[in-house]
């Protein structure tokens, strides 16, 4: 009963008062600009140390849609990092992971100068995620696919809803560089990783558009191939896209509505999607397993229908 409440409690935005930042390339007042435009989510007065994420958005989305996303998780004690990798992109990846590498290697070097004063990073606690594509790419540059070294090692990865592919008007292809292997167990990524699926994003969207994560090249296949310990976190009645922000405007956020299959609405998701991130981090960063434990034990707990599949 007590794993039951405190894991609850992860779905609940967290102790912590969170700021949003802006950083742009080319700001005057840094000496030190990021590779690449960003946005960050952090605690806004509490002093301390705080464990790092690196979000990698998903297609042809922009990280203002991550905000509720990521201030849930930043609410809980987490700098959450989110480069816009790209405005317009093709079925090549490879410089969006390079400008992953190069956000994360930039991090040692120009983190602290944007931070809030009484806040600090604690880079040897490094956690990478990434949504949709994010999230393939999140894969790639840990299986060391980008031609941009990383000085900074991951402690853990986070795929949220991965998809090793793009969509055409009749089907799929699989985006280079690729990923998936097909091949059981065969990713030797050295950490702890969790995958979140949505049972929805295989389903086509009024049953013509292709479906967002079709079967093959979705979070089914990425856990498979993952080593232990591996988690993969299944929410039966959601959508591809509703663990974004309730409102994404302009073209991009119309996108995100009209593109994938969704469930009823995007709050459960968002939440179950934060909480569960904070549950795995607070896992395999802070050797606290209660909350991970609580939801694989005790499913429905969580905010929305799920299934959970471990490999430890």
């Amino acid at each position: 009963m007590a794993a039951s409440t405190m894991t609850t409690d992860v779905f609940q935005l967290g102790k912590y008062e969170t700021v949003l930042i802006k950083v742009a390339t080319s700001p005057s007042d840094l000496a030190n600009p990021p590779p690449k435009p960003l946005l960050i989510g952090a605690p806004a007065e509490a002093a301390g140390e705080f464990p790092v994420m690196v979000l990698l958005h998903g297609f042809m989305m922009e990280t203002s849609f991550y905000s509720q996303l990521i201030r849930h998780v930043s609410s809980h004690g987490f700098i959450v990092v989110a480069p816009q990798l790209y405005t317009c992109s093709g079925s090549n990846s490879a410089d969006e992971i390079n400008a992953a590498a190069a956000t994360t290697n930039w991090l040692s070097q120009g983190l602290a100068a944007v931070l809030p004063p009484q806040v600090r990073s604690n880079l040897s606690k490094l956690v990478l995620a990434g949504h949709s594509r994010g999230g393939k790419d999140a894969f790639a540059l840990a299986l060391g696919k980008s031609s941009t070294p990383l000085a900074l090692p991951f402690s853990a990865l986070i795929g949220i809803d991965p998809v090793d592919g793009l969509a055409s008007c009749c089907c799929h292809i699989q985006t280079k560089p690729a990923v998936l292997t097909y091949v059981a167990q065969s990713f030797d990524l050295k950490m702890p990783v969790m995958v979140i699926g949505s049972g929805l994003g295989e389903d086509k969207k009024c049953g013509v558009l292709p479906a967002c994560a079709p079967k093959g090249l979705n979070h089914a296949e990425f856990f498979k191939e993952c080593r232990s310990p591996a988690w993969r976190f299944l929410a039966l009645d959601y959508g591809h896209m509703d663990m974004l922000d309730d409102d994404t405007p302009g073209l991009r956020g119309l996108i995100s509505y009209c593109s994938c299959k969704n469930g009823r609405s995007r709050e459960p998701m968002r939440r179950f999607v934060g909480g569960v991130a904070v549950a795995f981090m607070r896992a395999y960063l802070e050797d606290d397993d209660g909350h991970v434990t609580a939801l694989k034990d005790t499913p429905d707990i969580a905010p929305v229908q799920i299934t959970v599949e471990v490999r430890l």
